[in-house]
């Protein structure tokens, strides 16, 4: 029975194809796990963001409270993320212009300032929101100086590392500084000031700051699963499209 099933379904395949269709195979399928992984992921930080919603914000020393009680650095930078804060202090004049930054497709610049803050006496950088830059690399827009003392509320924004192509170096005598990313470590070497190990961004309704339209999450859960099913759907294709491969050289090998 075996060997009529055999002269039915002749399958001849090179060790070589087979390794590499099964390699091929099997990254497809890994590519859509980490699609689910990503979409639950999403799904426990939004359902974090809607309990957070529900509570009162924080001042930023009870936030200090609450990372020398963790005793692990992941947990803590997790708890952190999106909890909503009230900072009361002074913006100091360094400013920095996070670049490539998109608003309804015109290219600009978040503006991100060091801030005082008195009731935990700590410096965070704040982040003011998006303001439009120019096609000509050579223009800065002007930015300006917030005065006096300044209460306001915001949310946590615990950074990730960025991917960057090669090595910034921030200048001491420039400013605004426009920067391709956000290096809390280097930034706080050029001011020679310690901060706080996260950025503050300052709620959307606050008049405080500039164009506001941040959102914590930009690409939703639902999103992540229809990425994953485009991935296992692709690897089914694939496998079906050599096994149809090489039951066609079989049979051409037969002839």
């Amino acid at each position: 029975m075996n060997s009529r099933l055999f002269k039915t379904f002749p399958l001849k395949i090179n060790g070589f194809v087979l390794v590499f269709s099964l390699l091929v195979f099997a990254s497809l399928i890994k590519l859509g796990l980490w699609q689910l992984d990503r979409a639950a992921q999403k799904d426990i930080r939004l359902e974090k963001i809607q309990l957070y919603q529900q509570q009162e914000a924080i001042g930023l020393k009870d936030v200090l409270n609450l990372q020398a009680q963790s005793k692990h650095e992941k947990d803590v930078s997790e708890e952190l993320n999106d909890l909503p804060v009230r900072l009361s202090g002074r913006f100091f004049q360094p400013s920095f212009l996070l670049d490539n930054q998109v608003s309804k497709g015109r290219l600009g610049y978040q503006v991100i300032k060091l801030f005082q803050d008195e009731e935990s006496n700590s410096a965070v950088l704040v982040n003011l929101g998006w303001i439009q830059g120019g096609v000509d690399r050579s223009f800065i827009p002007e930015i300006s100086e917030i005065n006096g003392k300044l209460s306001f509320t915001g949310k946590i924004r615990v950074l990730e590392s960025a991917i960057v192509l090669e090595d910034e170096v921030l200048k001491a005598d420039t400013w605004p500084q426009r920067i391709q990313s956000i290096d809390i470590d280097k930034i706080s070497q050029l001011l020679a000031q310690p901060l706080l190990p996260f950025i503050i961004y300052v709620d959307n309704d606050e008049p405080l700051g500039y164009q506001k339209e941040w959102v914590p999450i930009v690409m939703p859960p639902e999103k992540h699963r229809g990425y994953a099913f485009q991935w296992f759907t692709l690897a089914f294709a694939w496998l079906v499209l050599m096994f149809v491969a090489a039951y066609k050289a079989a049979n051409t090998n037969n002839d």
